[in-house]
């Protein structure tokens, strides 16, 4: 039934709700359409008022984390998640898996195309709701209101039990490792990789405005970087590079060589898809933002195409610089051995190249800290966690506390725990695929908001993606959840882990799975048995701002009471009523 009101063509009778500010601290606002409530709100960033489904978090009309997200730290913020240490490895195995110089640029420039329009997705559903930080929190949560809380309960469980950032503290310590020369043991690197970390969220917890700074100047780095890879190459490509006598050698017959192997080709364009992942880490802090629409519009926008122009000149630099065969059979990394080519067996050289990419890692670290980190806490305000206030509170410092901690306690656990090897790697493919399920989800709810809101009557948003863009978009998040059950080249056996290769797809969705089990108990079994009803009230947690939602068990008895004293949105209707002790938190 909730899933055929969603699509239903039906035209629902819409009412409008005017309440009296003066008696309520409710915005002034409701429009119904059948059981769902829509509450007018407006937050303190300068953006237009907007309508949210009333069962959702309440909007924050005063950021508790401020509004230091200008124009350059949205690029940066992006820049930092898209660049981490992809663009100095993923080339060669691009052209391992694509075969050909030609088809391996090509898969960059489809790769820009599909960063793009999942772009216009996110502008279009933060222009309806622009007063809210946390990015898929929020617009899950606004999309699928019903079942009640089932949708942020299930993404609430991906997103914290599997948010952790093992792998790039990994990175970080095997570079800095390869700049002492010395092969480290397994716990020397985890050891420098728990410090890595470790200093990443001393960066975020410590102030937000100065994380800010830092995530941007490590991304001023990285693009120094890039810029200087692919000037190098444009020199190389004009012959100047006397070593190198014959640079254009890989670009005759650029097409020779492709691979007719779909399962290569796929799982490259997989890697490309990933090698973008980050042109959205903004909109995790969109109530930050000043006039965020129009912010994000101009400046996520150049973040991706300054990346996608970046990518393929260093790409273009590599192929200039290294020849095709050896470039393929390389066991370094493509960045290592453009340097080699370019530098000659140069230590200093080597070092340098080494510092760059470590530096890129932990850019990368801090960028996705403070993303994740919003997200969380906006999981929190939707009152699904248990221990409301520790996600949600900015006390002491004026920053996510709680979220950041429970990312360092994960990360740590992580990186110590589970042996080097398939348990590693398992758990690392783990959180990938749910959050694959999650995307396809949030696509096609672009399509149920606009015709929810259409008959609901609510008006036009600053941006509307085109159709084609969040149909392509659709079609990739198909595409990445088939393509991990396509088996490899060298049978079930022959994926990263040594037992069934698509084990990791399996347990995913048994997570959600489970998560639908344990809320069948939780919304319904449990308060049947219990005689009482769950509902949502407003709470504001110190004095900077902070609100939430808390999710209360109110008896049977005493609810048409409760409903009577609290409008959709769970505010009180009347200020003069006072609070009943008998309603315990969930």
């Amino acid at each position: 039934m909730a899933l055929s009101r969603l699509f239903s063509s039906e035209k629902s009778t819409v009412e409008v709700q005017v309440g009296d500010p003066d008696t309520s601290d409710s915005e002034a606002v409701i429009i119904h359409d059948g059981d769902l409530a829509y509450t007018r709100a407006k937050g303190g960033n300068g953006s237009k008022p907007s309508y949210q489904d009333a069962g959702g978090a309440p909007v924050e009309s005063n950021s508790p984390l401020g509004y230091n997200v200008g124009w350059l730290t949205v690029i940066f913020l992006n820049i930092n998640m898209m660049i981490g240490t992809g663009i100095f490895s993923t080339p060669a195995s691009i052209l391992n898996r694509t075969g050909s110089i030609g088809l391996a640029l090509i898969y960059w420039v489809i790769g820009f195309f599909m960063a793009g329009a999942g772009l216009s997705v996110y502008l279009e559903l933060a222009s309806y709701f622009p007063n809210r930080s946390g990015g898929e929190a929020v617009y899950l949560e606004q999309q699928y209101p019903r079942p009640k809380h089932f949708l942020p309960v299930a993404f609430a469980v991906q997103s914290v039990l599997l948010s952790f950032g093992s792998s790039n503290a990994i990175v970080l310590s095997n570079y800095l490792w390869a700049m002492t020369g010395k092969t480290p043991t397994a716990w020397e690197t985890k050891g420098v990789g728990i410090a890595a970390y470790t200093l990443a969220v001393i960066f975020a917890a410590a102030n937000n405005k100065w994380s800010l700074r830092a995530s941007n100047f490590i991304g001023f780095l990285k693009l120094l970087t890039l810029v200087f890879i692919s000037i190098s190459g444009l020199v190389v490509l004009g012959g100047h590079i006397k070593h190198i006598p014959n640079p254009h050698a890989n670009f005759k017959n650029a097409f020779e060589g492709d691979t007719p192997n779909g399962n290569d080709l796929a799982n490259a364009l997989v890697s490309i898809v990933y090698s973008y992942a980050g042109y959205n880490n903004a909109f995790n802090v969109v109530n930050e933002i000043k006039n965020p629409i129009p912010t994000l519009k101009r400046n996520a926008s150049l973040a991706l195409t300054v990346v996608f122009v970046l990518y393929f000149l260093c790409n273009i630099a590599y192929f200039a610089t290294v020849p095709k065969n050896e470039f393929k059979e390389a066991k370094v990394i493509a960045a290592s051995l453009f340097f080699t080519k370019l530098f000659g067996e140069s230590r200093s050289a080597a070092n340098v190249l080494n510092f760059l990419v470590l530096l890129s890692a932990f850019g990368n670290l801090l960028a996705v800290l403070i993303g994740n980190s919003r997200l969380i806490r906006e999981i929190g305000r939707q009152g699904v966690l248990p221990f409301t206030n520790v996600w949600v509170s900015t006390k002491p410092l004026g920053t996510p506390l709680g979220p950041l901690l429970l990312n360092y306690s994960l990360t740590l656990i992580m990186i110590l725990a589970p042996p080097a090897g398939d348990a590693f790697t398992f758990v690392v493919d783990l959180s990938s695929y749910p959050s694959s399920i999650f995307y396809f989800i949030l696509a096609i709810g672009v399509y149920i908001l606009r015709r929810r809101r259409a008959r609901s009557g609510i008006g036009r948003s600053d941006f509307k993606a085109w159709h084609v863009s969040v149909i392509f978009w659709i079609l990739v998040q198909v595409f990445i959840l088939v393509m991990p059950w396509w088996p490899p080249k060298g049978g079930q056996y022959a994926g990263d882990v040594s037992f069934w290769y698509a084990t990791y797809c399996v347990v995913g969705i048994a997570i959600i799975l489970a998560c639908g089990i344990y809320y069948i108990f939780w919304m319904s079994l449990l308060p049947r048995w219990g005689k009482y009803a769950i509902r949502t009230q407003v709470t504001n947690v110190g004095d900077d701002g902070a609100r939430t939602h808390t999710l209360v068990k109110v008896p049977l008895s005493e609810l048409e009471k409760w409903d009577d004293e609290h409008d959709d949105a769970g505010n009180l209707r009347r200020r003069e009523v006072t609070r009943h002790n008998d309603f315990v938190e969930v």
